[in-house]
């Protein structure tokens, strides 16, 4: 029990550093906080709910596994090497590609209902 605390500690401490040091997690983080807000108020379904914080996980996944590559490169290849900068390129473009799902997702799931609001106030 006392190894399975201490791991989750290990855990913990990854996420402070990457909330610490890298200003794209915390970008992600306060969207995703945003996103969170604007389900409780427009009272989005259970399966808007799911797609929502599976949205909010990959990216914030795919941002801490981007931090842990650059990091674990700057470690191995402290100088230029085009092919440790190749590993970070690839990192950073998961990341793009799960924040343009996330993106794509929010826009469908929040889209129609700010619509139908500015379209119900402005009548």
């Amino acid at each position: 029990m006392k190894r399975l605390i201490r791991s989750f500690g290990f855990a913990f401490k990854g996420l402070g550093y990457a909330a610490h040091t890298q200003p794209n997690f915390r970008f992600h983080l306060v969207a995703g906080t945003i996103a969170v807000i604007l389900g409780f108020l427009f009272r989005i379904s259970t399966a808007e709910w799911l797609w929502l914080m599976v949205s909010i996980a990959i990216v914030l996944i795919a941002e801490l596994f981007n931090t842990s590559l650059e990091t674990l490169t700057d470690l191995v290849s402290p100088t230029y090497n085009e092919k440790a900068g190749h590993v970070k390129d690839v990192a950073a473009g998961a990341v793009v590609v799960a924040a343009l799902f996330a993106l794509i997702t929010g826009v469908i799931i929040f889209l129609p209902k700010i619509i139908l609001l500015i379209t119900k106030y402005a009548a």
